[in-house]
């Protein structure tokens, strides 16, 4: 780790200096299959010319203005999301972790709403039902949402209160989880920090129902699953959620930072001015970069290609019926596999044959490549793969 960055990033032991597709190559001039594409940031893959094309006309154009104002190309990207989900509003930011808080706010401001309507001047309305194995951010707020205890790092306490964690599927789970104290229900239609562990459509729905019985929000988490990671636009669309609040980062900028909160219906006019703000949010350059992945990425031909790719990922991994592997799943293009050792290792061996992972838990090894990846790219990555597991 150079001495001059922080220490918390746990960084691998390698400096990347260029990328093609879905290939990185190293400052030594080593190549590297990319199946983790800036843990789903870079959807398009490394040098996509319709992206750098966007990003370079914006840059010697207009990169920021402040959001005292607003910008051709703000107006126009937050248009074309708007119309391709389905969402009367959009909040700009410029992360995942601050498009969930973004969500929070609309849902305890919604509560705090609700209880005023119905005469309770006490305020009671403020719980948010989150899932076990969720991760939603590593800001104090989001890891309180988030129910996994390890990101709860007592150096960092007190968590704010006001969150109950469920675990997903399990019906019993959801009778007496949403009373009149609970303003909205959220979760990842993909869990992925906690294991990319799918979430079943029935139960989902059934959740919401019950949410919104409780006269609650529901919130879409799709900050990984988003930006047809999944092969849909939204996941939350496959599943029927028909959420009140999605939020959506990683891809949506294609590398460059960007976050988003969307609403619609009682939830779209919850925030007013003053309410949450960020100076970098929307500016032009990444509204540009977000028209040009939304330009690729919302394309029905497109989306059916990530799934078909996820398919085969899964279909060849599960061929190999070898003894290290438990279990592979996932939906398109965000796949987990479980495996009978350690992942860290494994993840340190695959960097040194050439092929980039990630983890996402003790024993998962978690795969994100981008959506634009090529069968002889995914094809030349699983053979790395298939001999680091094989030894």
């Amino acid at each position: 780790m150079p001495g001059n960055i922080v220490n918390n990033l746990g960084s691998l032991p390698v400096a990347f200096a260029s990328g093609k597709g879905s290939v990185l190559t190293d400052v030594n001039g080593k190549e590297y299959v990319d199946f983790v594409s800036g843990i789903g940031v870079n959807c398009l893959g490394h040098g996509h010319p319709a992206l750098v094309k966007a990003i370079a006309e914006q840059a010697a154009r207009q990169i920021h203005v402040s959001n005292y104002y607003n910008s051709d190309k703000g107006l126009a990207f937050s248009k074309a999301l708007l119309e391709k989900t389905g969402m009367d509003r959009v909040f700009f930011g410029n992360s995942g972790a601050e498009a969930n808080e973004a969500a929070i706010k609309i849902a305890r401001k919604f509560g705090f709403a609700s209880d005023a309507a119905a005469g309770n001047k006490e305020g009671t309305r403020k719980v948010i039902v989150t899932l076990f194995k969720s991760f939603h951010g590593r800001t104090v707020t989001t890891l309180a949402a988030t129910g996994q205890d390890k990101f709860h790092n007592p150096a960092f306490a007190p968590y704010p209160a006001g969150f109950r964690h469920i675990p997903a599927n399990d019906y019993a789970a959801l009778e007496g989880a949403f009373d009149d104290t609970v303003c909205a229900f959220m979760m990842e239609c993909v869990q992925g920090e906690g294991g990319v562990n799918l979430v079943d459509a029935a139960w989902a729905n059934a959740a919401a129902a019950a949410a919104r019985k409780a006269g609650a929000l529901v919130i879409a988490d799709e900050v990984q699953t988003g930006v047809g990671r999944t092969g849909a636009y939204l996941a939350s669309d496959a599943l029927g959620l028909e959420p009140d609040v999605v939020t959506l980062a990683k891809g949506i900028a294609g590398g460059v930072p960007m976050g988003a909160c969307l609403a619609r219906g009682k939830a779209a006019d919850i925030l007013v001015a003053g309410d949450h703000q960020s100076t970098f949010g929307g500016n032009p350059l990444a509204c540009a970069a977000g028209l040009a992945v939304l330009d690729v990425v919302g394309k029905a031909e497109f989306l059916a290609k990530v799934a078909e790719k996820g398919d085969y990922i899964r279909a060849k991994i599960a061929a190999w019926k070898l003894p290290a592997i438990k279990e592979i799943r996932g939906k398109g293009l965000m796949i987990g596999l479980d495996i009978t050792r350690a992942a860290a290792p494994v993840q340190l061996a695959c960097l040194e044959s050439g092929l980039c992972v990630s983890t996402a838990g003790a024993e998962i090894l978690r795969f994100l490549p981008p959506l634009t990846i090529t069968m002889e790219e995914i094809d030349r990555g699983l053979d790395i793969l298939y001999t680091v597991l094989n030894k």
